[in-house]
């Protein structure tokens, strides 16, 4: 019997503990994409907020179902839950659906032919951005734009030199900055999301950069860099997580060697400044702009 796991529910829905784990965002895990079709026996996907990554993800699950095979799916009200009924009918299938813990679970027995499902495929899947002039994917963060932040560090960025990391990497859009300082000569891009790093490496056609499918608050850190560049992420399932970023921090300052620098940006309301006066020997605001701020620290 095959049974698959889309992500981490919470234990309140008893997720199945020998089954396949195929989150983008658990490092290791097995790609949904590549699952035979009609091969899996039962799904349990906690569902993920977006409308088009959801929509996607639930197609693939049910491709992925042999007919007569159970779909579980969950998520919190206030982040999808409250759609999926509709979501998932659209896809021809019937459905049951309850309520508990402040979510929406709906269960699905796969029928013998589905409606759509490869239209929702087709809007979920990686594609070129036209704006952007790069790949990226429905799922990835600020997936379809630069962001905000990104885009401030990258124009206060002087030119670096030597090896370094981008930790939470996204599609690339702040490695190419680096990157086109000839003087780098290494570029570690992590990012927890298995979607960003393989965008990244459609991105970015230069020797220099290696790209790992990881958790950037947990790699080794050899404390041989030159510098590291970041926006780290300060949500966790949509609610404000400052820990994230914290721990983010004192991951820079372990890859770093002495001497080496650290830029970041973040929003201006978090207060990062206590974590990194203790873990660097000196640090500077450099910008502050639109509700971000740059950070310059020297180990």
């Amino acid at each position: 019997m095959t049974t698959l796991l889309y992500g981490r529910p919470p234990a309140v829905f008893d997720p199945p503990g020998e089954a396949v784990q195929v989150s983008p965002l658990i490092p290791g895990s097995q790609r949904l994409e590549d699952m035979a079709e009609g091969g899996a026996d039962t799904i349990m996907i906690y569902a993920p907020p977006g409308v088009l990554e959801r929509r996607y993800t639930l197609a693939l699950a049910l491709k992925a179902l042999k007919p007569g095979g159970r779909l579980d799916v969950m998520a919190p009200k206030d982040k999808g839950g409250s759609r999926l009924k509709k979501e998932l009918a659209a896809f021809g299938v019937e459905l049951t659906e309850s309520a508990k813990a402040h979510h929406r679970r709906c269960m699905v027995i796969r029928p013998g032919s589905l409606t759509g499902v490869d239209e929702a495929i087709a809007a979920g899947a990686p594609r070129l951005v036209e704006d952007l002039e790069a790949w990226s994917q429905p799922g990835i963060f600020a997936w379809d734009r630069v962001d905000a932040g990104t885009m401030l560090l990258a124009q206060t960025l002087p030119p670096l030199k030597g090896a370094g990391a981008d930790l939470g990497c996204g599609y690339g859009a702040l490695a190419t900055v680096v990157l086109a300082s000839p003087a780098v000569t290494a570029l570690r891009l992590i990012d927890l999301d298995r979607r960003a790093v393989e965008a990244a490496r459609r991105n970015i056609d230069d020797p220099r950069p290696t790209f790992d499918w990881a958790d950037a608050r947990t790699v080794e850190a050899g404390g041989d860099l030159d510098f590291v560049v970041m926006n780290p992420p300060f949500h966790d399932g949509g609610a404000e997580d400052r820990r994230l970023g914290q721990a983010f921090i004192r991951q820079a300052a372990a890859m770093l060697k002495k001497g080496g620098v650290l830029w970041l940006v973040a929003n201006r309301h978090l207060p990062y400044e206590a974590d990194i006066a203790a873990a660097f020997k000196r640090a500077q605001p450099v910008a502050d702009r639109g509700g971000y701020k740059v950070i310059e620290a020297v180990k």
